[in-house]
Protein backbone atom coordinates (compact mmCIF):
# COMPACT_ATOMS: atom_id res chain seq x y z
CA UNK A 1 0.00 0.00 0.00
CA UNK A 2 1.11 3.54 -1.01
CA UNK A 3 2.11 5.97 1.92
CA UNK A 4 -0.26 8.55 1.40
CA UNK A 5 -3.07 5.98 0.77
CA UNK A 6 -2.00 4.58 4.37
CA UNK A 7 -1.79 7.81 6.07
CA UNK A 8 -5.18 8.58 4.76
CA UNK A 9 -7.07 5.74 5.43
CA UNK A 10 -5.63 5.45 8.95
CA UNK A 11 -7.09 9.13 9.19
CA UNK A 12 -10.64 7.99 8.37
CA UNK A 13 -10.09 5.11 10.66
CA UNK A 14 -9.23 7.57 13.58
CA UNK A 15 -11.41 10.11 12.64
CA UNK A 16 -14.49 7.93 12.52
CA UNK A 17 -13.55 6.05 15.73
CA UNK A 18 -13.22 9.42 17.22
CA UNK A 19 -16.09 10.81 16.20
CA UNK A 20 -18.10 7.52 17.80
CA UNK A 21 -16.96 7.81 20.84
CA UNK A 22 -18.05 11.17 21.17
CA UNK A 23 -21.78 10.54 20.17
CA UNK A 24 -21.87 7.27 21.73
CA UNK A 25 -19.93 8.52 24.93
CA UNK A 26 -21.77 12.03 25.37
CA UNK A 27 -24.95 9.75 24.94
CA UNK A 28 -23.85 7.84 27.65
CA UNK A 29 -23.46 10.68 29.65
CA UNK A 30 -25.76 12.77 28.61
CA UNK A 31 -28.70 10.28 29.85
CA UNK A 32 -26.60 9.63 33.13
CA UNK A 33 -27.04 13.32 33.94
CA UNK A 34 -30.35 14.20 32.42
CA UNK A 35 -32.33 12.48 35.21
CA UNK A 36 -34.58 10.99 32.92
CA UNK A 37 -35.19 14.26 30.86
CA UNK A 38 -34.82 12.64 27.43
CA UNK A 39 -34.70 16.15 25.77
CA UNK A 40 -31.48 17.05 28.20
CA UNK A 41 -29.99 13.78 26.91
CA UNK A 42 -30.31 15.15 23.45
CA UNK A 43 -29.51 18.37 23.69
CA UNK A 44 -26.00 17.23 25.24
CA UNK A 45 -25.74 14.58 22.61
CA UNK A 46 -26.12 16.78 19.82
CA UNK A 47 -23.93 19.30 21.29
CA UNK A 48 -21.24 17.33 21.76
CA UNK A 49 -21.45 16.18 18.37
CA UNK A 50 -21.66 19.57 16.68
CA UNK A 51 -18.81 20.69 18.14
CA UNK A 52 -16.68 16.99 17.86
CA UNK A 53 -16.81 17.33 14.00
CA UNK A 54 -15.89 20.43 13.78
CA UNK A 55 -12.07 19.53 15.68
CA UNK A 56 -12.33 16.54 13.50
CA UNK A 57 -13.02 17.87 10.26
CA UNK A 58 -10.67 20.84 10.12
CA UNK A 59 -7.83 18.44 11.94
CA UNK A 60 -8.07 15.84 9.22
CA UNK A 61 -9.24 17.16 6.21
CA UNK A 62 -5.48 17.99 4.89
CA UNK A 63 -5.03 14.75 5.20
CA UNK A 64 -7.80 12.25 4.20
CA UNK A 65 -10.84 15.12 3.64
CA UNK A 66 -11.87 14.30 6.24
CA UNK A 67 -15.24 12.28 5.25
CA UNK A 68 -15.58 10.06 8.43
CA UNK A 69 -19.28 8.88 6.25
CA UNK A 70 -19.05 6.10 3.56
CA UNK A 71 -22.33 8.13 1.48
CA UNK A 72 -19.84 10.99 1.91
CA UNK A 73 -17.19 9.25 0.01
CA UNK A 74 -19.23 7.80 -2.31
CA UNK A 75 -20.52 10.84 -3.63
CA UNK A 76 -16.50 12.22 -3.88
CA UNK A 77 -15.82 8.98 -5.99
CA UNK A 78 -19.17 9.36 -8.11
CA UNK A 79 -18.20 13.37 -8.99
CA UNK A 80 -14.51 12.52 -9.47
CA UNK A 81 -12.82 13.64 -6.30
CA UNK A 82 -12.10 10.16 -5.13
CA UNK A 83 -10.10 7.22 -6.84
CA UNK A 84 -12.93 4.56 -7.75
CA UNK A 85 -10.36 1.95 -6.26
CA UNK A 86 -9.82 3.72 -3.06
CA UNK A 87 -13.78 3.83 -2.26
CA UNK A 88 -14.21 0.03 -0.94
CA UNK A 89 -11.25 0.35 1.26
CA UNK A 90 -12.22 3.88 2.11
CA UNK A 91 -15.58 2.71 3.73
CA UNK A 92 -13.71 -0.60 5.37
CA UNK A 93 -11.79 1.22 7.26
CA UNK A 94 -14.56 3.67 8.29
CA UNK A 95 -16.91 1.05 9.56
CA UNK A 96 -14.20 -0.66 11.70
CA UNK A 97 -13.28 2.90 13.02
CA UNK A 98 -17.43 3.55 13.69
CA UNK A 99 -17.14 0.14 15.65
CA UNK A 100 -13.85 0.59 17.14
CA UNK A 101 -15.25 4.16 19.05
CA UNK A 102 -18.22 2.47 19.84
CA UNK A 103 -15.78 0.16 21.91
CA UNK A 104 -13.44 2.91 23.14
CA UNK A 105 -16.63 4.93 25.09
CA UNK A 106 -18.13 2.00 26.76
CA UNK A 107 -14.58 1.45 28.26
CA UNK A 108 -14.86 4.65 29.01
CA UNK A 109 -17.79 4.16 30.91
CA UNK A 110 -17.10 0.79 32.12
CA UNK A 111 -19.50 -1.13 30.04
CA UNK A 112 -18.91 -3.89 28.00
CA UNK A 113 -16.95 -3.25 24.77
CA UNK A 114 -19.47 -4.62 22.45
CA UNK A 115 -23.44 -5.26 23.08
CA UNK A 116 -25.98 -4.76 20.92
CA UNK A 117 -28.81 -2.24 20.82
CA UNK A 118 -32.21 -3.23 21.36
CA UNK A 119 -33.38 0.15 20.48
CA UNK A 120 -36.20 0.13 18.28
CA UNK A 121 -35.97 2.47 14.97
CA UNK A 122 -37.69 1.71 12.11
CA UNK A 123 -40.50 2.84 9.68
CA UNK A 124 -41.28 4.66 7.14
CA UNK A 125 -41.15 8.07 9.07
CA UNK A 126 -37.47 7.37 10.81
CA UNK A 127 -36.54 6.36 6.71
CA UNK A 128 -37.50 9.16 5.30
CA UNK A 129 -36.13 10.92 7.80
CA UNK A 130 -32.34 9.30 7.09
CA UNK A 131 -33.02 9.95 3.55
CA UNK A 132 -33.41 14.02 4.09
CA UNK A 133 -30.74 14.18 6.59
CA UNK A 134 -28.27 12.78 4.54
CA UNK A 135 -29.39 14.89 1.46
CA UNK A 136 -29.09 18.29 3.52
CA UNK A 137 -25.25 16.95 4.43
CA UNK A 138 -24.31 16.19 1.36
CA UNK A 139 -26.06 19.57 0.15
CA UNK A 140 -23.95 21.77 3.34
CA UNK A 141 -20.92 20.07 2.30
CA UNK A 142 -21.09 20.55 -1.44
CA UNK A 143 -22.55 24.46 -1.02
CA UNK A 144 -19.75 25.38 1.62
CA UNK A 145 -16.81 24.01 0.10
CA UNK A 146 -15.92 26.69 -2.13
CA UNK A 147 -15.21 28.47 1.28
CA UNK A 148 -12.74 26.42 2.52
CA UNK A 149 -12.14 23.40 5.03
CA UNK A 150 -13.17 25.65 7.93
CA UNK A 151 -16.46 26.64 6.20
CA UNK A 152 -17.30 23.13 5.84
CA UNK A 153 -16.30 22.13 9.12
CA UNK A 154 -18.90 24.79 10.19
CA UNK A 155 -21.60 23.98 7.62
CA UNK A 156 -21.21 20.27 8.86
CA UNK A 157 -20.86 20.19 12.70
CA UNK A 158 -24.09 23.23 12.66
CA UNK A 159 -25.98 21.38 10.38
CA UNK A 160 -25.61 17.71 11.88
CA UNK A 161 -26.21 19.46 15.22
CA UNK A 162 -29.60 21.11 13.71
CA UNK A 163 -30.30 17.34 12.40
CA UNK A 164 -30.58 15.82 15.69
CA UNK A 165 -33.85 17.72 16.07
CA UNK A 166 -35.52 18.46 13.02
CA UNK A 167 -35.65 14.98 11.92
CA UNK A 168 -37.59 12.13 13.42
CA UNK A 169 -34.72 9.94 13.29
CA UNK A 170 -32.10 12.40 14.91
CA UNK A 171 -29.86 12.31 11.76
CA UNK A 172 -27.59 9.58 12.10
CA UNK A 173 -27.04 10.27 8.17
CA UNK A 174 -24.15 8.06 8.23
CA UNK A 175 -23.56 4.49 7.38
CA UNK A 176 -20.74 3.99 9.84
CA UNK A 177 -22.12 5.80 11.92
CA UNK A 178 -25.65 3.67 12.06
CA UNK A 179 -23.53 0.57 12.07
CA UNK A 180 -21.70 1.49 15.25
CA UNK A 181 -24.22 2.45 17.26
CA UNK A 182 -25.86 -0.82 16.44
CA UNK A 183 -23.37 -1.99 19.18
CA UNK A 184 -24.09 -0.15 22.29
CA UNK A 185 -27.10 -0.40 24.16
CA UNK A 186 -27.39 2.99 25.40
CA UNK A 187 -29.26 6.45 24.66
CA UNK A 188 -27.60 6.27 21.31
CA UNK A 189 -28.33 3.19 20.41
CA UNK A 190 -30.01 1.47 17.12
CA UNK A 191 -31.20 -2.34 17.07
CA UNK A 192 -28.97 -4.04 14.16
CA UNK A 193 -32.10 -5.27 12.65
CA UNK A 194 -32.79 -1.60 11.95
CA UNK A 195 -29.68 -0.59 10.62
CA UNK A 196 -30.00 -2.06 7.01
CA UNK A 197 -33.04 0.50 6.27
CA UNK A 198 -31.22 3.15 7.55
CA UNK A 199 -28.34 2.64 5.42
CA UNK A 200 -30.62 2.08 2.46
CA UNK A 201 -32.16 5.03 3.03
CA UNK A 202 -28.94 7.15 3.27
CA UNK A 203 -27.43 6.30 0.29
CA UNK A 204 -30.42 7.04 -1.24
CA UNK A 205 -30.79 10.47 0.48
CA UNK A 206 -26.71 11.16 -0.65
CA UNK A 207 -27.74 10.58 -4.45
CA UNK A 208 -30.54 12.66 -4.30
CA UNK A 209 -28.55 15.56 -2.18
CA UNK A 210 -25.91 15.10 -5.11
CA UNK A 211 -28.17 15.85 -7.67
CA UNK A 212 -29.52 18.59 -6.33
CA UNK A 213 -26.77 19.72 -5.37
CA UNK A 214 -25.00 19.61 -8.78
CA UNK A 215 -28.45 21.73 -10.09
CA UNK A 216 -27.55 24.63 -7.90
CA UNK A 217 -23.97 24.08 -7.48
CA UNK A 218 -22.35 22.74 -10.80
CA UNK A 219 -20.65 19.78 -10.97
CA UNK A 220 -18.49 20.50 -8.40
CA UNK A 221 -19.36 23.02 -5.29
CA UNK A 222 -14.92 23.60 -4.82
CA UNK A 223 -13.03 26.12 -6.90
CA UNK A 224 -9.95 24.29 -9.02
CA UNK A 225 -7.69 21.96 -7.22
CA UNK A 226 -4.02 22.70 -6.80
CA UNK A 227 -0.97 21.00 -6.16
CA UNK A 228 -1.05 20.48 -2.55
CA UNK A 229 -4.59 20.59 -2.08
CA UNK A 230 -5.30 17.10 -0.22
CA UNK A 231 -9.24 17.77 0.93
CA UNK A 232 -9.97 15.35 -2.03
CA UNK A 233 -13.36 17.12 -2.45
Amino acid sequence: MAPDLARRLAAEALGTALLLAIVVGSGIMGERLAGGNAAIALLANSLATGFGLFVLIAALAPVSGAHLNPVVSMVEAIDGGLRARDLAPRIAVQCAGAIAGTAIAHAMFDLALLDPSTRVRTGGAQWFAEAVATAGLVLAIRGSLRHGTLAVAAAVACYIAAAYWFTASTSFANPAVTLGRAWTPTFSGIRPADVVPFVAAQVAGALAGLALARALFGRSGAPARTEGDSAER
